[in-house]
């Protein structure tokens, strides 16, 4: 009873809040910050988690946040470092992480008959205006099963390839678990090197790529493509679904034909031509936004470090388990770009002119999340290098790296975060939660304030020079 008890006192809450303070997207923050707040009391407290030392503090505030936040940058290996418990605990925090826990409490009231209230149906993370046609709780439902479904299909299949060198029961773990990361995007692995030993597998690499785009695509999509083609249905996908896809599947050939070109005689010199183009692609997908890697990238070529610091900041879809600024979101900005070279005032794509409140949210949202990095790069500089000179022109770079990583929640890195201090390592966590839920809170605080009421009055224009 203790669980519906937790919820119902929520829900009345927010019932009696006529104030509003309890808004949405303040309920979406309040609930990763107690996963993660639950995730680093279980690395201090919980029991058999451990094959190497129990974590401190921070440590293990980093490696709850990393989970949570599906970001996948870990300060000790998780291959050698934790027992299967202590594994499994990640991966139960990365689901959590990944479908978001107050879609977790709207399931479970609705699994006893009951609809949750407004708010928590907004905080859960599942746009439903987007899928006019289904009810929340149903698209609730179909949320959980459709990851649960892919997860299953993904562990499967991973299982099939390892059983011949892992054996079929020591492929069981390792196959659930990276179908789980893979899904969700977080890219930890129970490998030491990651997917490192896979690089010539290309049927591993497939199914991994496959995961992650599809949980990077976003469950309003991929609702979306189930009900238009399972339902053989006539209407169109949505303005939303089509963007999503056609940025995704741009991002993806561009990055994939440039990885392979610049690493072709490089990291992928060793390999065979089917493996380089393998290669290129997983090298495409990861950025976007899974920190698995089959090369290192403290050692690929400086154009390839330069496009994957890119493709982090652009991250997944709208309503992924991927972080980032959003593929839509970069859309948008090329429409306005358009727009504005045809001298037109309004913004439209595919025959369709976006709502101005929409334009600006995306502008907005941008502008935030590049000044949030900058500062937290800034901040990272003073604390791991606070007199650095030429010397650390490398450490500099990489701390590029790591930032856009954190808050892009991708989970790639050059090497340094071992070695980030505590302050530092700080820093990256709240990098990693803003990079999960600062796009949410943004877009919302945006919405909301265009119903503030400042008063019947509006101050004069005085034009500027731009440009």
């Amino acid at each position: 009873m203790l669980p519906w008890k937790l919820f119902r006192t929520l829900q009345d809450s927010l019932q009696a809040s006529r104030s509003h303070r309890l808004t949405a997207s303040r309920i979406f923050v309040l609930s990763f910050a107690g996963m993660i707040a639950v995730g680093t009391a279980g690395f201090l407290l919980l029991p058999g988690l451990y094959a190497g030392p129990r974590l401190g503090v921070v440590d293990s505030l980093f490696t709850a946040a990393s989970a949570v936040c599906v970001t996948g940058l870990i300060v000790v290996d998780t291959a050698t470092h934790f027992t299967f418990w202590g594994q499994l605990w990640i991966a139960l925090l990365i689901q959590a992480g990944g479908l978001g826990i107050l879609t977790f409490t709207t399931l479970f009231a609705l699994a006893l008959g009951r609809r949750a209230g407004l708010a928590v149906e907004e905080a859960s993370g599942v746009p439903t205006r987007h899928v006019a046609y289904m009810r929340h709780g149903a698209l609730v439902r179909t949320v959980v099963a459709v990851t649960l479904t892919i997860e299953a299909i993904g562990a499967v299949l991973l299982w099939l390839a390892w059983r011949g060198t892992m054996g079929g029961t020591g492929a069981v773990w390792p196959a659930l678990f990276h179908a789980v990361s893979a899904f969700c995007n977080a890219g930890f692995s129970v490998f030491s090197e990651s997917l490192a030993g896979f690089r010539g597998s290309p049927y591993t690499l497939s199914v991994v790529m496959a995961l992650v785009v599809l949980g990077g695509l976003g469950f309003v999509v991929l609702e979306d493509l189930r009900f238009r083609f399972l339902r053989r249905s006539s209407s169109r996908l949505s303005l939303h679904s089509r963007l999503a896809l056609v940025m995704t599947a741009t991002l993806l050939a561009v990055s994939w034909l440039l990885f392979t070109a610049f690493e072709w005689n490089a990291e992928f010199a060793s390999m065979t031509l089917f493996d380089r183009v393998t290669n290129g692609l997983f090298m495409a997908v990861t950025p976007r936004t899974v920190g698995f890697n089959t090369v290192g990238y403290g050692s690929v070529n400086n154009p390839s470090v330069f496009l994957t610091f890119l493709l982090m900041l652009v991250g997944g879809s709208p309503g992924s388990t991927a972080g980032g600024l959003k593929t839509v979101t970069l859309a948008i900005l090329f429409a306005v770009l358009l727009a504005r070279l045809r001298g037109e005032r309004e913004v439209s794509v595919f025959r369709q002119t976006l709502p101005r409140d929409t334009v600006q949210r995306a502008v907005g949202l941008v502008v935030g999340g590049v000044v949030i990095l900058a500062g937290a790069i800034f901040l990272l500089l003073v604390t791991e290098l606070p007199a650095g000179g030429p010397e650390n022109r490398l450490e500099f770079l990489m701390l590029i790296f790591e930032a856009g990583s954190a808050f892009g929640t991708v989970g790639l890195t050059m090497g340094v975060t071992p070695d980030l201090t505590g302050l530092g390592r700080i820093i990256v966590v709240c990098l990693m939660f803003v990079g999960r839920v600062g796009p949410l809170v943004l877009v919302s605080a945006m919405s909301t304030a265009l119903q503030v009421q400042r008063g019947a009055f509006r101050y004069g224009e005085e034009d500027v020079v731009i440009g």
